[in-house]
């Protein structure tokens, strides 16, 4: 059975895939019974959509997977905390549990919209945290 780093270091070669095409390096999949069901990086620059995040990308593949919208037996592992929209649409899924791990001071749903969340859905925070901050500062300090 993996564990939360080691389904992290997945996310972060979604990410690192975001990353090498121009896009905000965010990586998120999706693991249900230990096995990994939906993955996803940014896609907003690609396809020109601002909702392309990550998060929605990889909730999307294991909806389809699965063959239906709830996730209530899944856990959502994204390299940095989720932003409003995506905290809602982890709501709307009934994701059990979310994991992340750097923190999103300016835009995360924590600052935010800190009850966006599904009651239910168990939270852990920071796994892998500075890896996953280092990448997007890496990113934002090629694109300066």
């Amino acid at each position: 059975m993996a564990d939360d780093t080691f389904y992290m270091k997945q996310a972060l070669m979604e990410a690192q895939k975001a990353f090498a095409s121009g896009e905000v390096p965010v990586g998120a999949v999706v693991v249900c019974r230990d096995r990994i069901i939906g993955r996803g990086h940014n896609l907003t620059e690609m396809l020109n959509d601002v909702t392309a995040h990550a998060e929605m990308q990889a909730i999307t593949a294991a909806a389809n997977n699965l063959g239906g919208k709830y996730l209530n037996e899944c856990t959502l592992y994204v390299t940095v905390e989720p932003c409003v929209m995506c905290a809602g649409a982890i709501a709307w899924a009934q994701t059990g549990k979310l994991v992340f791990g750097a923190a999103d001071d300016k835009r995360g749903y924590q600052k935010y919209a800190p009850d966006a969340l599904h009651p239910k859905t168990v939270v852990i925070k920071g796994v892998l945290a500075d890896e996953c901050a280092q990448l997007m500062k890496d990113f934002f300090k090629k694109r300066r």
